[in-house]
């Protein structure tokens, strides 16, 4: 697995790369986001660890701006601010997992392991099938462009997450906990009010197709063929 570490303590960038290293992993570092980026342009990676406060661009701005050129590699957002709100803030900004320093490297291991196992589920399914469609419902899984009755819709990364789960499954019923872990990679109860906002969102961008999004009561949501 190749991972990208994008710290600019050197003390922490130095224990975390001889770490991952120890466990036969590639690691690559850079000090700044800028720097990360720009690796990321030239290169594949499994998953970023990405600190939170770099100088000069942020690692909130590094995420934004990777996930505005549809790059999907699985970010796990490193910081010291541990409120909800943060957490939140960063999940929301398209990182996959969150967490705070100081932390044990146990649990860094496993939560990248966890990342790098979705990263390769997805692409495994997205190989299969390039286009998803429920009529007159459509997404390109190479372009991730949506359509909605032959118009292009515009959404987030989060949304495009949501729709691409429902699509490769009509019919099925995702509670907010799996979504979570789907597309934003937690499971904390806390969190669960975020699934509802995306899919309001989502429904209302898909206009009138937005209804085939049902609310299962109890039990969470699923996507449902027009009659």
């Amino acid at each position: 697995m190749h991972v990208l570490i994008v710290e600019d303590e050197a003390r922490v960038a130095d224990f975390i790369q001889r770490g991952l290293r120890s466990e036969g992993w590639v690691v690559t570092v850079a000090a700044d986001a800028e720097s990360g980026l720009a690796l990321i342009d030239d290169d594949s990676f499994d998953v970023v660890v990405l600190d939170l406060m770099l100088p000069g661009m942020s690692g909130q701005d590094m995420c934004r701006q990777m996930r505005a050129r549809q790059n999907l590699t699985p970010v796990l957002m490193l910081s010291a601010l541990g409120m909800l709100d943060d957490r939140v803030s960063g999940l929301r900004l398209g990182a996959d997992d969150y967490m705070v320093k100081p932390f044990e490297f146990d649990e860094l291991v496993a939560r990248l392991e966890a990342l790098a196992r979705r990263k390769d589920a997805f692409e495994k399914s997205t190989d299969e099938t390039r286009v998803l469609v429920v009529e007159p419902i459509r997404l390109d899984t190479e372009s991730f462009e949506v359509f909605c009755n032959e118009e292009r819709i515009d959404v987030t990364t989060k949304e495009r997450g949501i729709l691409m789960l429902f699509l490769a499954n009509p019919g099925k019923v995702f509670s907010r906990e799996r979504i979570l872990n789907a597309v934003w990679g937690v499971n904390a109860d806390p969190l669960t009010n975020v699934v509802d906002v995306y899919v309001g969102r989502l429904r209302k961008k898909l206009g009138p197709a937005g209804n085939m999004i049902e609310t299962v009561r109890g039990a969470g949501y699923r996507l449902t063929k027009q009659p």
